[in-house]
Formats: structure tokens, sequence, C-alpha cells
């Protein structure tokens, strides 16, 4: 399968692992690679000393290409982007922050570099900042979200028409069919986050991936929009936010019951009470844990036979 995306990365097929925090290691990022889609490690969760174990074991486990997924907001930001130039990083997702800031650098040593944006707006200022894809992320998503709240459906056609760059899908794609449908609207790729995040390598804890199996339409919501919307399953820690919102909980007093490490809690430690649980609505349609390679081979072959499907 050849399109831009499959070109730009030199990978077999066009799935992109989301390097989503906590779930996204090196096992995870090498057997994507592995099967011939696109492994990320999720740097947003990780130290720097601990991103550089990351990329150094998943360049012993695969020999095909990978790349590092970073939040520009994240607070050593300096200190990351260090390691990923010194480990000689050839692909670099970025996401939460402005592309033009370290985009140039990126390119100077010979990235490639994709932004994440859920907005045509920001879609264009990075196509000007000079990276070389977009991933367009609808509200389907899981983690944190655009606050414009734009479906995938909408949000891929209107990117296409706004940035002539190689696109790729993201938010609640996670089957051969929804990908088909992202293509049919314009997408090269897709961007496959939950659905990894329930496969055998993912570092997320196993009570986590348990609730996530066990999640039905509806379960999931976008929360914390007045900090930073972020979609959750829906749980203790999610009722208590809601009803702090509910009753003119301030700014400061939302940040302080947020406190930190809520992530961590949640999705690494398995507590699904007081942990945020990051995750998208595609979550309704998960049913077991498998290994990453039979993920993209099921996606691929759902994908082919949809499409023949049509044609027929």
């Amino acid at each position: 399968m050849k399109t831009r995306i499959t070109e730009l990365f030199d990978i077999r097929y066009p799935i992109i692992q989301a390097g989503m925090i906590w779930c996204s290691g090196w096992r995870l990022a090498a057997a994507v690679s592995e099967a011939g889609g696109l492994g990320l490690i999720g740097a947003g969760s990780m130290y720097p000393d601990v991103l550089k174990e990351h990329i150094q074991k998943t360049k012993a486990a695969t020999k095909k290409p990978f790349g590092v997924n970073i939040p520009l907001l994240y607070p050593e930001i300096d200190k990351i982007v260090e390691i990923v130039l010194k480990e000689k990083i050839k692909i670099v997702f970025t996401s939460a922050g402005n592309p033009k800031t370290w985009t140039p650098i990126f390119k100077e040593h010979g990235i490639k570099v994709v932004h994440v944006v859920a907005s045509s707006k920001f879609a264009i200022k990075a196509q000007d900042a000079g990276v070389d894809a977009v991933v367009a992320e609808g509200f389907e998503a899981g983690g944190h979200n655009g606050i414009e709240e734009t479906t995938t459906l909408v949000l891929i056609p209107i990117i296409r028409k706004a940035v002539d760059l190689p696109l790729i899908a993201a938010g609640g794609i996670g089957t051969g069919r929804q990908m088909l449908a992202t293509f049919a609207l314009g997408a090269e790729g897709v961007q496959v986050g939950s659905r990894f995040v329930v496969s055998t390598e993912s570092s997320a804890h196993p009570i986590f991936k348990q609730k996530i199996i066990e999640a039905k339409e509806g379960d999931t919501q976008l929360t914390l929009k007045r900090l930073l919307p972020v979609r959750l399953i829906k749980n203790k820690f999610y009722n208590e936010i809601n009803e702090m919102q509910a009753s003119g909980a301030t700014i400061e007093q939302l940040k302080a019951h947020l406190g930190k490490g809520r992530a961590k809690l949640g999705m690494f430690e398995g507590n699904t009470d007081e942990g945020e649980l990051e995750i998208g609505q595609g979550s309704a349609l998960i049913n077991s844990i498998m290994p990453a390679g039979e993920i993209i081979r099921e996606m691929i072959t759902e994908f082919e036979k949809a499409k023949s499907e049509l044609t027929e």
C-alpha cells in the first residue's frame, strides 16, 4: 500500500501508532514498526534519561523506522530535544505548542517533522513552519483535545482543503473500515491511539486495559475545558471534577484537585477510581487485548475487504 505517508517514512502500511503518555514505550513502538507501521515513543510521560533508554531499546529491538512524539509544552523540552538529536532520531511528531519554535532545528538535523493539529488554522501555521506532514486529530480522540470540538469526519476534508501537506487522520480510528472512510475524505494515513493502548505491548496497566474493554458507547467524555480539554472514561475522579465545575469552582481549585500524576495514577498504576483514564470514543469498539502486529494486520485486511466491497 503506497501513499505519500508510506513514502515519507519508508514504511509498509500508512498506520502510525500515537505517542500516548504512559502507554507508548519501546516495546509498543518496536512492535508496530516491525509489523510495517510507524511506532512512536511517547516522550510526554518520560524524564529525559528514561526517553534515552527507550530510544536505545527500540533501536535494539527493530531496524525499521520509528519516531518520538514530543509535546512542545513539556517542562524539560530542551533536554528532550537534545536527546533526540544526539540519538539521531529521524522522525519527530510534535503537539501542544508552536511548531515554529523547534521545527527549523529538527530540519537542520535531517529530521522529518509532523505536527498534530485540531483545526485548519493551526494546520496552515504548521505548514508555514515547514513541517513535512500534519496529523488532523478530531474530537473523538482520547487525551488532550482541540477546543473547537470538530469531529474527525468534518476536520479531515477541511484540513485537506487548507493545506497541501501529506495528511494523517486521527481521532476515533481503530478499524480498517474507519481507516478507509478517512481516506475517502482526503487522508493518506491514520494515527491510531486507543486501539494500541489495548495491545499486548502497551505499557498501560492491565486494569486500565480491562476498563477500556468494558467501556461502552457514551462512557467517555471531554472535560476540564477551562484548563486543557481532555477526554476521559467516566469514573470517581471524573465525577468529582464535573461536580466542582458545576458548582462554580475556580481554575485554581480545579488545578489543585487535579494535582500532579493523575494520568500516571490511572493509566500506568491502575487506580481506576482516583486516576485520569485518558482514552478515545473508539474504546466502545475494543473488546480484546491483541499484539500490535495483529492489530495492524486486522486493520489492513478489513480496509482491503471494505474497499473491494465498495467497488463491486
